[in-house]
């Protein structure tokens, strides 16, 4: 029975990322959400309280799980900064290359100029993960893997920067790649490991004193 319980919420929370992705926090409503997921608003009501609890309920399902991959990436004393660094590339890439509906969702909401309740915890959310990378960044200069004097606010920028670009302008990007980018098989076989190898190439020729640029 609890089984069934969270199966269904979350259905409610892919409905949910979808529509929310589509139409916005704004134009989107919970009426609408519960009849696409098939359920009566009580129930959706029930689990998460108001639109505004669904809408963060759905940043929070996959930041969390991102996080605590992170966490114990970065907690991890078998391995190296630069390795904990190249790793959590990895995961990141394979994460947001997947999840164009989730990623859409971020840039419509994070991209809007005007200031909200919402819009400030979704950035709370987000900035944990963050935290995260500058951690590791943080632990690299105190143990000397990385050179003292790198910017650590713009390396981070420029990890999630890279993706931002790429997958928030799929037009140009189309362009400038030389292949359409609503193409699952080219985003799984060649963009995913393109990508990590360039960030990779590109941030350790930055932190590490290191000849070597191909891991």
């Amino acid at each position: 029975m609890e089984k069934e319980k969270v199966d269904k919420k979350d259905h409610i929370l892919d409905v949910a990322e979808r529509i929310f992705s589509d139409m916005g926090f704004d134009g989107a409503s919970t009426r609408m959400i519960s009849g696409e997921a098939g359920v009566n608003m009580a129930m959706l009501n029930y689990y998460f309280g108001s639109k505004e609890g669904l809408f963060l309920a759905v940043f929070e399902r996959k930041i969390s799980s991102f996080q605590t991959l992170l966490q114990n990436i970065g907690n991890d004393d078998t391995i190296s900064s630069w390795d904990k660094l190249s790793l959590c590339i990895d995961k990141y890439v394979d994460r947001i290359i997947v999840n164009n509906c989730f990623q859409k969702l971020i840039n419509r909401e994070m991209t809007m100029t005007k200031r909200t309740e919402v819009s400030d915890k979704i950035t709370e959310i987000l900035m944990v993960n963050v935290l995260e990378i500058k951690k590791i960044l943080d632990e690299g200069i105190n143990n000397g893997s990385f050179f003292k004097d790198i910017d650590v606010q713009l390396t981070i920028a420029s990890v999630f920067g890279t993706k931002n670009y790429i997958i928030n302008t799929p037009n140009i990007s189309s362009k400038i790649l030389g292949h359409d980018l609503r193409d699952e098989r080219y985003l799984e076989e060649d963009l995913k490991p393109r990508i990590k190898t360039y960030m990779k190439r590109l941030l350790k020729a930055y932190l590490m004193n290191d000849n070597d640029y191909t891991k």
